[in-house]
């Protein structure tokens, strides 16, 4: 099966034998089951995972956009210094400029980059987890310094990431005048 990897160890966590448990829709046949891997291999720079039990392509395709996950170590170290486990950040105080903004809710792990969800107290801000706006991130004192962009924490920008509707600006966008006779 063609992976999408979400470790930067790929090495240490695809070894065979490794088990994996499987997220998957409840009326899925793979429902409350474990995978364990035969044998991961690269091809086109592509990982792809052969596992125990899964013998033909009709085995394969009911795994389809199923997410595996591993057990780890959570007080594991991590040799990288820009390297840290969700549960690490989650919680965390969001410093702008010295003053707390917000506190880290979770995090959005999408294909172009990491998001932090910050609690703020006009609701959440969907924060680029990229070092120009996050240069610094200090588990063991408690807090992550922001940089962000202008107007990324200001009220209206709050609203809008929180999924609230703008209705000021809907009802001066559907204003229509009419020229004067």
């Amino acid at each position: 099966m063609k992976l999408e990897l979400f470790t930067d160890d790929p090495e240490r966590r695809f070894v065979p034998g490794a088990e994996f448990s499987l997220q998957v829709p409840d009326e899925s046949p793979w429902h409350g089951k474990t995978l364990r891997l035969a044998e991961l291999r690269w091809y086109n720079s592509h990982p792809v995972g052969f596992f125990e039990g899964v013998d033909d392509r009709t085995a394969a395709e009911g795994l389809a956009k199923a997410i595996l996950w591993i057990d780890a170590d959570l007080d594991e170290d991590t040799s990288d210094d820009n390297a840290w486990f969700d549960h690490q950040l989650v919680g965390l105080d969001v410093l702008r400029d010295g003053t707390s903004v917000g506190t880290v809710a979770r995090l959005e792990h999408l294909p172009a980059q990491d998001l932090l969800i910050v609690n703020t107290a006009n609701g959440e801000v969907m924060v680029p987890f990229v070092s120009a706006i996050v240069p610094t991130v200090d588990v063991a004192a408690g807090h992550v310094v922001v940089t962000p962009p202008v107007g990324l924490f200001e009220a209206d920008q709050a609203i809008i990431a929180a999924g609230e509707p703008e209705e000021a600006s809907d009802a001066a966008s559907s204003e229509s005048t009419t020229p004067a006779e």
